[in-house]
């Protein structure tokens, strides 16, 4: 792999400018999920007991290049500190003099938090100034917000053509884990595209076939499938403008030798609501009346006897309408399978996107999965084939 690790940067009496993702859920003025602080803990005290100095760089909300007091980083000290078991102090700017000063007062032991680098224009702009000004702080850089590479920003791409540069322990796994679901995995190699829209995961289901084995289908983008091979899908959520291009996909796949799964059964209802009466039809009989909100349990067996024979999974979406009892049954189901088969060794699970995290973590199933990303866009941009700056800069 092109980009370099922690271990191969020579740390002792450096001061260390890593890029953290910390963009995490504040509630008068007290953070109340440190889930994403967490993640870089491991970065930051491997710096810290090989004697480097971190230098924390982080983006909090949209001040749009704007000093926005709500949206200053000062109230993530205390989290901070919590998770990495030292002192943490803080100073409102993210370069210039006081930030040199701060950096300059700082003790063995101790962590800089720099303000929001958003405040500052040149950031969203990848300003050249600004990253200079910003690497006049440290001798290394470290890019640990895997969730932000996607970005071309003055922190996560100019920034890192500056000084030695280095992926964190956060980034290090993403990278790793993308590159075994994609790069060079272990096959047969079975990817779950699920989600409301065809429409938006375009590039995603156009990369996934030119890559994987077998592409299964789920949620309302299998209903714009099943609809354009003529199937009536009743009142179910369905882009039926985009009918040419799911069939578009379908040949592409016929081509490159993808095959493609979409349900054989499915979970029907006449109302979207928990508890609502539903009943299981084959997909070519959705009763004009009622809309497909989930996958039959013939479709799931299928989905599992697939996953018996793969030896790398990408997920991403769910299934069905996982938010609402019983249409998260064959999202739930086809996860505990994955992830039995994950922590047996049979098989490199790997999975990310919003929708779909919270979907295996309501399945009770992601922390037997190999790797979870909580990356977003990111993740989805990588699994489109695209070049992630970010990622770029560092090589």
């Amino acid at each position: 792999m092109a980009w370099k690790t922690l271990d191969e940067m020579d740390l002792a009496g450096k001061r260390v400018l890593v890029r953290v993702d910390i963009n995490v859920p504040v509630e008068d003025g007290r953070v109340t999920d440190a889930t994403r602080i967490e993640r870089v803990a491991p970065t930051i005290r491997h710096i810290l007991e090989k004697g480097g100095t971190p230098l924390l760089l982080a983006h909090f909300g949209r001040p749009k290049g704007q000093v926005v007091p709500g949206m200053s980083l000062e109230p993530l000290v205390p989290a901070l500190e919590q998770a990495f078991g030292t002192q943490v102090v803080f100073v409102a700017d993210c370069r210039g003099p006081a930030a040199e000063a701060a950096a300059g007062a700082l003790r063995t032991g101790e962590v800089l938090l720099l303000e929001n680098t958003r405040f500052h224009p040149g950031e969203e702009s990848n300003d050249a100034a600004l990253a200079a000004e910003m690497a006049a702080l440290g001798d290394v850089y470290c890019n640990d917000a895997f969730s932000a590479a996607h970005r071309a920003h003055a922190s996560t791409e100019a920034l890192a053509r500056l000084l030695p540069a280095c992926a964190g322990r956060l980034m290090e796994a993403e990278l790793k884990a993308l590159e075994a679901a994609l790069g060079d995995p272990r096959r047969p190699v079975t990817a779950v595209v699920g989600g409301a829209k065809v429409s938006t995961k375009l590039d995603l289901l156009s990369n996934l076939v030119d890559k994987v084995d077998v592409l299964v289908i789920g949620g309302g983008m299998a209903n714009t499938f099943l609809a354009a091979q003529g199937l009536d899908v009743g009142k179910s959520l369905c882009e039926h403008d985009m009918a040419e291009t799911a069939r578009e996909i379908a040949e592409k796949a016929a081509r490159t030798g993808c095959e493609i799964l979409l349900p054989r059964d499915v979970v029907v209802a006449r109302e979207f609501k928990a508890g609502a009466a539903h009943e299981v039809v084959k997909a070519e009989d959705c009763p004009a009346d009622a809309m497909i909100l989930d996958a039959g349990p013939d479709s799931v067996a299928h989905v599992e006897q697939v996953l018996d024979r793969s030896a790398t999974l990408i997920w991403n979406g769910p299934l069905g309408a996982f938010e609402i009892a019983p249409f998260d049954a064959a999202t739930n189901a086809a996860a505990a399978h994955a992830a039995e088969l994950s922590a047996a060794g049979r098989l490199v699970s790997v999975a990310g996107g919003g929708d779909t995290v919270a979907a295996l973590n309501k399945s009770g199933a992601a922390e037997r999965f190999t790797y979870i990303s909580t990356a977003g866009g990111a993740f989805l941009e990588w699994m489109e084939g695209k070049t992630l700056p970010g990622v770029a800069a560092l090589g």
